[in-house]
């Protein structure tokens, strides 16, 4: 986790048949761009928890990912304890208007960012607490969180260190190098 407080992901209705590579790829880019969590519904897939924590293992890291059937109660226990609820929409305010505001709500209190597969339930449009669109165009979930903490956290998760790893990337200008730490 970057930063002093909590950005936790809402991924909304995970879909067995469709979505096992999208939402997989929606916790390994928040775990690396700071996020500290990821809670995930629609269909149960053990499949991924145990993937992103296996990643834990191998890459270390404290992300914590985790399965919950009703989005709408982790929505209402997250606005209950006083978190910022962000949806990424299309619909929304521009990221770059409202960078700063995310930021500062940062600062303040946890953040929970929700990022959907289908369409999005109105209740969620009306219960967050700002609505962030990438581009005002259709795009990706992946993309909208990658964006998104990126400005929440002006760059500084890409200088993350992960503690407890048993493997360490070393960069190369060309070719790959992984070493076991």
């Amino acid at each position: 986790m970057v930063g002093q407080l909590s950005v936790t992901i809402l991924r909304l209705g995970h879909r067995l048949h469709r979505d096992f590579r999208i939402t997989t790829h929606c916790a390994l880019v928040s775990r690396a761009l700071g996020a500290s969590g990821m809670i995930f519904s629609g269909d149960r897939d053990d499949d991924i928890i145990d993937g992103i924590e296996k990643v834990n293992l191998s890459w270390g890291g404290t992300f914590l990912i985790e399965y919950e059937k009703e989005w709408n109660k982790v929505l209402k226990g997250w606005k209950k304890r006083g978190a910022c609820i962000v949806l990424a929409t299309m619909y929304g305010i521009n990221l770059p208007d409202v960078s700063e505001r995310l930021r500062i709500e940062h600062k303040s209190r946890d953040l929970l960012l929700v990022v959907g597969s289908e369409k999005m339930p109105s209740e969620v449009f009306h219960g967050s607490d700002l609505n962030v669109a990438v581009a005002n165009q259709p795009h990706s979930e992946v993309a909208a969180i990658t964006l998104i903490l990126d400005r929440i956290f002006s760059g500084d998760e890409l200088k993350s260190k992960f503690e407890d790893s048993r493997l360490r990337i070393v960069p190369t200008d060309k070719g790959k190098v992984v070493e076991e730490v």
